[in-house]
């Protein structure tokens, strides 16, 4: 396809892989708040054969090109099991990042567009990539700060680039960051004894996770997870291979009070989950590990001497929603969140991502002194031709 000088190509072979994980280098150059992913990890995102979203889904993937130099890329992608729990006809895009320029943004799309609709999609929704259960939205608010672990980061003119081509907003995504460092002691105090209260009751109590059955463990977070957000917009459920690859991604970094469970009459009601965050481990890196940056993360990986968390999951089974007890359960937690965090020299906590009008999570966001830190947003556009 070609238009207005831009040509757009679909990746093939590993050498146009490789070409599609530099063009944000190019982006971002001069950025120190972009955090360059392991180009080992992308590879894996878009591979057939490590990626589980292709069991029940298909992507193809472009770069666009002025003369001999990669200007821009994106994703088009549809998901099965997007289309078998909602039946509405809805493809994705996604991984897009390029240059400042509209005949750019308007090229890539509209290849990701005609690519949909030729297969029958009738409405275009992201950036996901590749999936709602992977890194999604385009930063509308924090660009002055690095993104958290698995969070994306956008160029300013992003928003404006989609929404000259016709995108609108379908949903935002709000990031809290909760300042373990500025709480004061009647703030800690005050959530120690509420706690404490609940926990002398007997009826309830938290504990972490077992290390020794990890992968268990995590199973059964995703398991409290698939239960209690299955009314949220846009939720799809976390397969058991997704489960998988979540459980190889974050084991390394994982500690055991980093994963919580709430429990009633011994029985998981609840759960929280937050990973320190591993950008502040890999931002130097340059998105590779060889020669020297395998050595040079596994030693960060033992010391683990990191300041800032990212909370991935959290959540309360569908049945104890809205109920005084599922206020009990996060109230045990969030104590232990933060006694966890301050033992470990977590200076932050961000609660990441949350829906806008997902009202109990965004009350438990606020919690103490959080504030609204980044905004992401969904896209959407119809493919219907008038």
């Amino acid at each position: 396809m070609t238009g207005n000088g831009i040509r757009i190509t679909p990746v093939r072979s590993r050498r146009d892989i490789e070409t599609f994980l530099d063009i944000p280098y190019l982006v971002y150059r001069g950025n120190s708040n972009w955090a360059p992913p392991l180009r080992h990890e992308v590879r894996k995102l878009l591979s057939v054969r490590h990626n589980p979203f292709f069991d029940h889904g298909i992507a193809n993937f472009w770069i666009a090109w002025r003369g001999r130099d990669p200007v821009g890329r994106i994703s088009a992608q549809i998901n099965h099991l997007h289309l078998d729990t909602y039946k509405d006809a809805t493809g994705n895009f996604g991984l897009v990042e390029a240059i400042d320029d509209p005949n750019v943004f308007a090229a890539l799309l509209s290849t990701a567009e005609e690519w949909l609709r030729d297969r029958g999609m009738r409405r275009i929704l992201g950036p996901y990539s590749l999936s709602i259960n992977d890194e999604i939205g385009v930063l509308i608010k924090g660009f002055d700060m690095p993104p958290m672990v698995m969070m994306p980061y956008s160029a300013r003119y992003y928003a404006t680039r989609l929404e000259e081509c016709g995108y609108l907003k379908a949903k935002d995504l709000h990031a809290y960051v909760m300042d373990l460092r500025s709480m004061s002691a009647s703030e800690i105090q005050r959530l120690e004894m509420a706690a404490a209260r609940l926990r002398g009751e007997g009826k309830i109590r938290v504990r972490p996770i077992d290390m020794r059955r990890f992968a268990d463990e995590i199973r059964l977070a995703i398991d409290i997870y698939n239960d209690g957000w299955q009314d949220n917009w846009g939720f799809l459920p976390v397969t058991p291979r997704e489960v998988d690859y979540l459980t190889a991604a974050i084991r390394p970094i994982a500690i055991s009070e980093a994963v919580l469970f709430a429990e009633v009459d011994g029985k998981p009601e609840a759960m929280m989950v937050w990973i320190p965050d591993v950008n502040e481990m890999i931002a130097d890196l340059g998105g590779r590990l060889l020669p020297f940056g395998w050595i040079r993360l596994l030693w960060r990986i033992r010391k683990l001497n990191i300041k800032s968390g990212r909370m991935i999951l959290g959540g309360v089974r569908r049945a104890r929603r809205d109920s005084l007890m599922s206020g009990a359960l996060i109230t045990m937690m969030l104590a232990e969140l933060t006694k966890a965090g301050l033992a470990r020299g977590i200076e932050k906590v961000e609660f990441s991502w949350i829906l806008e009008d997902n009202s109990a999570s965004l009350a438990v966001s606020r919690y103490g002194n959080a504030r609204l830190a980044k905004l992401y947003r969904i896209y959407e556009k119809s493919l219907m031709v008038s």
